[in-house]
């Protein structure tokens, strides 16, 4: 019997509240988690599903331009065997950008494929490290708000924050150093700079971060500054994360040709299963740690973020507790954390519930 083919893809867009706002880098902030639902039905009626996370301050895509790249890449899709990951690839790859639309179409497609072998996810990308240390991404806002935020999802099981910083050095580092005192070492912290420093002042800033004992400090440079970032780097003060300087595959061999970090933090909600994969695989080779990171996905990408995470690749904390951060989620239940770790394999029976998706739906 012949493997069924691509018959359509089709996205539903959603919008799910959020408990607060996420602010973040110099102006950017989020208030919904606005998404589209990407689906992928094949021949035989098997449906593939996946998350796609537009964010027009980051990759330049609104809910529109999801659904229309989704829209013109069903036309060559349509006919393609399902097991012809090559011909599959070829037509997502056909366009550039697009990232979290090419990202959850691979996802969905890989969906579509494991479900018409009678198989899921679960069976075909969980990788041996089952148990995850989960990050919380503790967006900007006023020093008591952050705290408060922190201490709800520290007593909700997680024990890593990824704090959001950039826009004022002096109030980061109290609330830092604030967070610290709070949690003391069973709480890990890192932040994220989203490329608000500058060559003059990274030294001194990192340095600082690294007395309040953060772990490491994601994108401090902006990205377009490659020389001063290897410089930095190369000056050892913190162990540096990177993110948006690494959308693809390409931008990670010019990383690793120029030296410029030391933790690669690959998100499934950009570059999907198969990017993903490759870029963890390539990083660890050049002797690299790897993370994956989270698009403030709701719980269907969270699902696939955690099963990227489970891979050998993958070393440090990863960004999949988003999901406290929601008012409701699409799913058929919640996922949980216990102790500062997700056990993965908790996940296997989640699924979207339709009844949710019509609550939320955009059209």
């Amino acid at each position: 019997m012949s493997a069924p083919t691509v018959a359509r893809v089709e996205g539903i867009p959603f919008r799910l509240p959020l408990t607060s706002a996420l602010a973040w880098g110099a102006h950017s902030a989020l208030s919904a988690a606005e998404h589209v639902l990407v689906r992928v039905t094949l021949s035989d009626g098997t449906v593939g599903q996946a998350e796609a996370t537009p964010r027009p301050t980051i990759y330049g895509e609104t809910t529109a331009s999801v659904l229309g790249i989704l829209a013109q890449l069903e036309v060559g899709l349509s006919g393609t065997v399902i097991t012809d990951e090559a011909g599959l690839n070829r037509v997502r790859n056909s366009v550039v950008n697009n990232h979290t639309a090419r990202g959850a179409l691979d996802m969905a497609l890989h969906d579509a494929r494991a479900r018409a072998q009678g198989l899921t996810l679960f069976d075909t990308l969980l990788g041996p490290n089952t148990r995850v240390r989960p990050s919380f991404i503790l967006g900007i806002a006023p020093p008591e708000e952050m705290l408060a935020e922190a201490r709800r999802v520290v007593a909700a099981g997680v024990r890593c924050l990824k704090v959001k910083v950039g826009r004022e050095h002096e109030r980061d580092l109290r609330v830092i150093r604030e967070l610290r005192a709070e949690f003391g070492p069973e709480v890990l912290l890192y932040a994220d700079s989203n490329e608000t420093l500058t060559p003059q002042s990274a030294p001194a800033a990192l340095d600082a971060m690294r007395e309040a004992g953060l772990m490491y400090v994601e994108e401090p440079l902006p990205a377009r500054n490659l020389r001063a970032r290897a410089e930095l780097h190369a000056q050892g003060r913190l162990p540096i994360v990177a993110d948006d300087s690494c959308f693809t595959p390409a931008d990670l061999e010019r990383e690793l040709d120029f030296d410029t970090f030391d933790v690669l933090n690959v998100k499934t909600a950009r570059n999907g299963f198969t990017d993903g994969l490759q870029m963890l695989r390539r990083a660890a080779a050049a002797g690299k740690r790897g993370m994956v990171g989270s698009q403030a996905s709701t719980g269907l990408g969270t699902i696939h973020a955690a099963l990227l995470s489970t891979r050998a690749e993958v070393t440090e904390p990863c960004e999949l507790s988003f999901v406290l951060k929601l008012q409701d989620d699409l799913l058929t239940g919640g996922i949980g954390f216990r102790d500062g770790w997700l056990d993965v394999t908790s996940m296997r029976e989640l699924a979207v519930d339709e009844v949710k998706l019509s609550r939320y739906r955009l059209s």
